[in-house]
């Protein structure tokens, strides 16, 4: 890899060491060859968008990209010259309700849990402190299918949770927010419904009540068309900027490495 970096060069124009260096940083990687490539790359095709607008005589005014950030002379630059040189048609409306239909749950608002729970902590790997966590909360579950209204004081005296002293609440919680066993127990609940069995996980054993759930709802065609519209757009424009660099790459004199203009870090 060392020795591919060594000498690159666009239609002559040899890409700096140093300039490699600061670039990685904008290029994690599985390994650092990966990212120097990466960033060698991401390097090639600025400099190969950069000639060409010098070609064109194409210059930008430099924009406002918000939080305190400006966009670079050569920024302004290579944007200006990717939007005269790429052209992509807007999305009529057919095209975004057909996309709108092929993936309705894209624009499907997330269920909504309300959970309280008594964490008893334990370590999976130890089968004793395991095994007290298990019947403790066999105990505190016995207690409550008799006594329900018991169960934000026995969490404040038993669970191991910051949220003991909330009686357990969790408040508002979607899928992915919470382990994969407890959210397993919890999607197959009944709002108000205590859980039967303890819930084991890797922080511990629960007692589970579900107290609300809410379920997801889609949001109608017209309330996203405007949101589908910028996003088919801007897809097609990704295209667009892709396969404009390849040309341009083809038609260079490139040394030192292999350019794959259809996946661009400048116009992702």
């Amino acid at each position: 890899m060392e020795a591919e970096l060594e000498i690159i060069a666009v239609n002559g124009v040899a890409i700096a060491q140093d300039a490699i260096a600061a670039e990685l940083q904008n290029h994690p990687a599985d390994t650092p060859d990966d990212a120097a490539l990466e960033a060698a790359r991401a390097l090639v095709i600025r400099e190969l968008l950069l000639q060409e607008a010098a070609r064109l005589g194409i210059t930008g005014e430099p924009a406002e990209l918000g939080e305190g950030r400006r966009e670079t002379a050569d920024e302004a630059r290579v944007r200006a010259l990717l939007e005269r040189e790429v052209h992509v048609p807007e999305a009529d409306e057919a095209t975004c309700r057909r996309f709108y239909e092929s993936d309705r749950g894209r624009f499907r608002t997330p269920d909504l849990f309300e959970p309280a729970h008594i964490l008893i902590a334990a370590d999976a790997s130890d089968a004793d402190a395991h095994g007290r966590a298990m019947a403790l909360a066999h105990e505190l579950i016995a207690v409550l299918q008799n006594e329900p209204e018991r169960f934000e004081d026995l969490a404040r005296q038993h669970s191991d949770c910051s949220t003991a002293r909330e009686g357990g609440r969790l408040g508002q919680v979607e899928r992915g927010q919470t382990t994969p066993e407890f959210e397993t127990f919890l999607l197959d609940m009944e709002e108000g419904e205590l859980c039967p069995v303890p819930v084991p996980t890797r922080y511990g054993v629960h007692v589970l009540r579900l107290d609300h759930r809410v379920a997801g709802t889609h949001a109608p065609f017209e309330a996203v068309r405007d949101l589908i519209a910028h996003y088919l757009l801007e897809a097609s424009f990704r295209r667009g900027a892709a396969q404009y660099i390849g040309i341009l790459a083809g038609a260079a004199d490139i040394r030192g490495i292999t350019l794959d203009g259809s996946d661009s870090p400048l116009v992702q």
